[in-house]
């Protein structure tokens, strides 16, 4: 486990749709954008991408402009895949599901976020392993991936480089939980602090 003053900068790409959930990419954003600044450390270079340049209306009609392409994004060491009604048009969107497949095999650690784990499971990310979703789509992820066991009652679940959360702001903590396995308890809590993220109690097992 190296100090985040002297780690090198890993990629983190945040994948961006339509009908994105807000939180679901801008909690993991915001973690993974601030560790380390208190001493003025960038141990990640995180950026949104898009299968487009065109703007991209995340739910309730947020516009946000992805800073890349499928085709143009940097490697990824981090691939976080966010969730939202959006996720259910792209469940037979061969692109994006290609491009997560494809990413997912290069990268350090791959991480979803609520019903972004229904783009893993389709991906084929998930078999044989543990997962967790939002509540409202546990058994949709259990129809999507029957040979995977869904944890209901997880904030995250870790297979090691494969790793789920639950709904939402359950991406905060997946975000802390993975900051901490890279750099330890006391980095993430630091992380924590600075945001005002009371919530965040530590990595569970």
């Amino acid at each position: 486990m190296s100090s985040v003053a002297t780690a090198p900068a890993r990629n983190v790409a945040i994948l961006i749709f339509d009908e994105v959930e807000v939180l679901d990419f801008c909690g993991p954003f915001e973690v993974f954008s601030i560790t380390g600044k208190r001493d003025n450390a960038t141990p990640f270079n995180v950026y949104t991408v898009a299968e487009s340049s065109r703007p991209v209306l995340a739910r309730n009609a947020l516009s946000v402009n992805p800073h890349y392409t499928i085709n143009d994004c940097p490697r990824p060491d981090i691939l976080i895949v966010p969730g939202g009604f959006g996720t259910r048009a792209l469940l037979n969107h061969a692109p994006i599901i290609e491009w997560i497949a494809a990413r997912a095999a290069e990268a350090e650690l791959v991480l979803s976020v609520c019903t972004g784990s229904l783009l893993l499971a389709k991906a084929g990310l998930l078999e044989g392993l543990a997962a967790t979703t939002h509540w409202g789509a546990l058994d949709l992820l259990r129809e999507l991936a029957p040979h995977t066991t869904v944890r209901s009652d997880q904030q995250y679940v870790d297979n090691g480089r494969i790793l789920t959360s639950a709904g939402i702001s359950a991406g905060i903590d997946l975000s802390l939980y993975v900051v901490a396995k890279l750099f330890g308890a006391a980095q993430a809590a630091e992380t924590a602090h600075y945001m005002e993220y009371k919530h965040w109690k530590g990595p569970s097992a």
